[in-house]
């Protein structure tokens, strides 16, 4: 078992898990829904409830879309079994999950399981976790938080509020964005990507468009004195690729909102695939050489030993990210560093990077893996049979023409946003390939979703009571930096700064706006965000109505990673001072029919309302999907509740 098991999506009749093995597997699950016999599932494998991609002599995908014939019991425990035999035995001899994962389990406990919660009275969410980031994981205060429930034997997922109790089992972990960091890799990351794929025995990839520097395929890269900390200067050098450098590797020259790492690039599919391993499971781990790849100089090799030293203690913490993950259904959507920093920001942008072979190769394999690590578990039926015959031959040859014409599919799909049919539905919103291109200039920010896509949003929320919307990029946010990113974009620099915010673009603003004042919206918006490296939470109402929606943001960021902390203090009191909710500089923003008021946060100093910290945010809901506590677990132990100013005094 290289990776997993992890559990996806869940409903009453459908259970989907996805795993990753070293040899073709069959597998065998077994459901305690506390009968005297447990339900046995074995599906054959290559058919739809047991989907097989081989990616490599010892790179195996197993993806189990299990049907039930009677519906999970809700709000209680439901163990389950997961055992696996070789596909080519013909009398299986099965290994029980205990054999193979002994650490899967919680204490007490003899399989790992799942509290079915329909009803969602909680759930975790969060984004951007970096590998090599000095902070520590979010996600083992999930796994922290599951333990205590399985310890108390608190897995009633009863909705009703207990303000002094634990929360109700959480429904769903929601990963908002930047699972991996494809244009952000550690040095020591790299090397153990190389190490892996060789161990899995990974088909060498064909490389176009970098030919002038002596790199054909993924062997000359790896082999090439410039694989480390200087990917950039394999690229062409000549002038008309000036713009191609500046799109994938100027995040060097970003002082403020973006990495200064982009040097070390994944380029080639198995590098893609392989940190995917690399991020959810220590046994992928087991055995790599992380020592330094000859040919460092003194500043490479400096920064090699810290990025190390910080790898190592993520590295500790992934038997319980994997434990975590097993436990909750886990819903996920890209965000820019899934793929590139920066991704579709505007239609320059696009027409440079789909317009070189080198850079269009970098997007395809980012997404290809996101298909196969991510999207394939959100919707099954996302990829279809033509979509798997396209995945299957692109990792049986990659750099051939099955795995171009993969690419082009996959870039034109539109299927990546979905819904589980929870209580609030989750809905979950593509904001990085439906952009509404600028039509004033190609240099401005597109917008996060075009007019198709929105009105498509509208539909899917019409005559809702209440929602769960995901937006990888807040929809409301600090307007004082929305104001800053602005002014660089007036200036014609909208990379320095990551201008993507939805207040970007006049027409997706007012659009999204819209949705919210539409007549059969539903009540009650609880908008799950991250991308941006801070958490807060904002009250939302709209101006010159009787009555709602009632709006809640509710940002939660970095699971691993943080704002440089000096700075983030200045812009935050900043805002608070310009652009508090009676401030008239409100009536210059898109959002002026609107009143944004922040919460404050315990502990917080004076002016101060961003929580900066890796974490990973909690939130509770009552039977109306109202948020009645928010909360952020810090990786430090801490956990800290965003309360409204006049309710602070109950909460000190």
């Amino acid at each position: 078992m290289l990776a997993g098991p992890m559990l996806r999506r869940v409903e009453s009749k459908r259970i989907v898990l996805w795993l990753a093995t070293s040899r073709p597997l069959r597998a065998r699950i077994e459901l305690d829904l506390g009968d005297e016999r447990p339900l046995r599932l074995e599906p054959e494998p290559g058919t739809p409830a047991c989907r097989v991609l081989t990616a490599g002599t010892h790179l195996h995908y197993l993806l189990l879309d299990l049907a039930l014939d009677t519906e999970l019991p809700a709000g209680r425990w439901i163990g389950y079994r997961l055992a696996l035999a070789p596909r080519d035995e013909t009398e299986p001899q099965w290994r029980a999950d205990r054999d193979w994962a002994p650490d899967l389990c919680y204490p007490g406990r003899e399989t790992p399981g799942f509290v079915f919660a329909p009803q969602v009275a909680s759930l975790l969410h969060g984004s951007c976790r970096k590998p090599h980031h000095h902070d520590g994981d979010g996600l083992l205060r999930a796994d922290a938080l599951l333990a205590e429930l399985v310890a108390r034997n608190a897995l009633d997922a009863d909705p009703a509020p207990e303000p002094d109790g634990l929360p109700a089992w959480p429904s769903v972990l929601v990963m908002t964005g930047d699972q991996i960091y494809a244009d952000d890799v550690a040095g020591p990351m790299l090397r153990a990507i190389h190490g892996l794929i060789a161990r899995l025995g990974l088909p060498v990839e064909r490389l176009e468009g970098i030919d002038e520097a002596g790199v054909s395929d993924a062997d000359d890269l790896h082999r090439h004195p410039d694989c480390y900390y200087r990917r950039d200067q394999l690229l062409p050098r000549h002038k008309r690729n000036y713009a191609l450098i500046e799109v994938f590797f100027g995040g060097v020259e970003k002082p403020v909102f973006t990495s200064a790492s982009a040097h070390n690039h994944l380029i080639t599919l198995a590098e893609v695939l392989a940190m995917y391993l690399l991020v959810w499971s220590p046994e992928a781990w087991r055995g790599l050489d992380l020592a330094p790849p000859s040919g460092l100089g003194a500043e490479d090799a400096a920064l090699y030993a810290r990025e190390r030293r910080a790898l190592e203690a993520f590295v500790a913490d992934l038997p319980a990210v994997r434990r975590v993950l097993a436990h909750i259904p886990v819903a996920m959507i890209f965000d820019d560093h899934d793929v590139t920093d920066d991704w579709n920001l505007s239609r320059e942008w696009e027409e440079i990077a789909y317009g070189h072979p080198f850079s269009r190769r970098i997007i395809g394999n980012a997404l290809l893996a996101y298909a196969i690590n991510q999207a394939w578990g959100n919707r099954p039926e996302t990829l279809d049979e033509q979509a798997l015959d396209l995945l299957q031959r692109s990792l049986a040859a990659p750099g051939d023409a099955p795995h171009e014409e993969c690419i082009e599919h996959l870039l034109h799909s539109e299927g990546w946003h979905y819904t589980w049919p929870t209580t609030p539905p989750l809905v979950v919103i593509d904001t990085r390939t439906q952009r509404w291109r600028s039509e004033r200039t190609a240099r401005r920010p597109s917008g996060l979703m075009d007019w198709e896509s929105l009105t498509d949003l509208q539909h899917t929320l019409r005559g809702l009571p209440a929602v769960l919307l995901v937006s990888p990029a807040p929809i409301f946010g600090v307007k004082l930096i929305e104001t800053i990113q602005r002014m660089f974009t007036w200036f014609g620099h909208p990379l320095m700064v990551d201008a993507e915010n939805w207040m970007a673009h006049p027409g997706s603003a007012q659009a999204i706006l819209n949705i919210f004042r539409h007549r059969k919206t539903p009540q009650h918006f609880v908008v799950l965000s991250g991308d941006v490296h801070y958490s807060f939470v904002y009250d939302v109402e709209l101006r010159g109505r009787v009555r709602g929606p009632d709006i809640w943001q509710i940002c939660s960021s970095g699971v691993r990673n943080e704002f440089p902390p000096r700075l983030l203090a200045v812009l935050d009191r900043l805002n608070r001072w310009l652009y508090s909710p009676r401030s008239p500089l409100n009536w210059f923003t898109r959002r002026r029919h609107m009143r944004v008021t922040p919460r404050r946060y315990e502990g917080a100093a004076q002016g101060r309302r961003l929580l900066n910290g890796s974490g990973i945010g909690l939130v509770e809901l009552d039977a109306e999907g109202v948020p009645w506590r928010i909360r952020e677990l810090l990786a430090d132990g801490r956990t800290i509740a965003f309360v409204r100013d006049e309710d602070a005094s109950r909460w000190d």
